[in-house]
């Protein structure tokens, strides 16, 4: 069971509510060494965050922000971006000033630490885990992998279907599920195509002689690839008049699982009216060792090994 899951899924609990809703509620939480939720109002010229807590004023120190800020291996561009969103800490200090207003010390790097030590470093190649989408770069998407420490999906890991940005993919504070590619020297690295279903699953949702609804992802001279799911795309016939990006309604005219091909038919080609990325998961385990994309049929073999 994993007890530390990415930023803003403990905010709104009922549990992380009682636990700050006032000083003794506090008080017992830091006893009891609770990790805890809320907001950032303010990073001060200092870099210090402030936090915005129901019965104390909440000072996150700077060098107490994050892993590495103190070293100098995390920068503090990640402490000025946690303005206006949630963070985990733990109250490490409670104390009433002179106006009798109290003051709470929290870290949010001894949430992480923790964080680090009982459950990043147990981690294996293969182990699934969930994930929060941070922010997207040309180059891929930025996740947290758990109280706020962060991890990178490379665009060409995201899904089989290639997209021009990982937005084309995520949106974020997207909730999703991701798989540890490899450990080295302290990093982990990610995946997330292999969690989206081999040739024949994405397939066996299509039938020949259906009209569906796709995205346009690539033009080519010699044909269109229109992407039915983010692991399964088809050729159409090439046309002057489409734009990466645009929907599509498109007639499967065959579906050929020993060349993993799928052929279609443009019927109709419009700009599609944005709306949030969903994805569907083919696998509810915790772990993969082995995964095989292309079908027995295929002389061609896409898969991953994770060891």
């Amino acid at each position: 069971m994993n007890n530390y899951s990415p930023e803003g899924n403990l905010i709104g609990t009922p549990e992380n509510t009682a636990a700050i809703k006032n000083i003794y509620a506090l008080q017992e939480s830091m006893l009891q060494g609770k990790i805890l939720e809320a907001r950032v109002t303010v990073c001060d010229n200092e870099h210090n965050l402030i936090v915005d807590l129901p019965c104390a004023r909440g000072i996150i120190p700077r060098t107490e922000g994050a892993i590495g800020i103190e070293d100098g291996s995390t920068k503090d561009i990640a402490l000025i971006t946690k303005v206006n969103k949630p963070v985990c800490f733990k109250v490490m200090k409670i104390f009433k000033d002179e106006n009798g207003i109290f003051t709470a010390f929290l870290s949010r790097r001894a949430v992480q630490e923790e964080c680090m030590k009982n459950f990043i470093s147990q981690l294996h190649p293969g182990d699934i885990i969930p994930a929060k989408v941070t922010h997207l770069e040309q180059f891929g998407a930025f996740v947290d992998i758990g109280c706020g420490i962060p991890s990178l999906i490379p665009i060409d890991s995201i899904s089989i279907s290639r997209i021009s940005h990982p937005s084309d993919r995520f949106s974020p504070y997207q909730d999703i599920r991701v798989i540890i590619k490899g450990i080295s020297g302290g990093r982990i690295w990610l995946s997330h195509k292999e969690l989206l279903g081999t040739w024949e699953e994405n397939a066996a949702m299509f039938s020949y002689g259906e009209t569906v609804s796709g995205i346009v992802r690539s033009v080519e001279d010699y044909g269109i690839f229109i992407e039915l799911t983010p692991n399964l795309a088809g050729l159409a016939e090439p046309r002057e008049d489409v734009r990466i990006g645009q929907h599509a309604s498109v007639y499967i005219k065959a579906l050929i699982p020993e060349k993993m091909k799928v052929k279609l038919i443009i019927v109709d080609i419009f700009d599609g009216i944005s709306t949030e990325n969903s994805l569907r998961y083919f696998y509810e385990d915790s772990h993969i060792s082995r995964w095989v994309y292309s079908t027995p049929q295929s002389g061609k073999i896409i898969e991953t090994v994770f060891e």
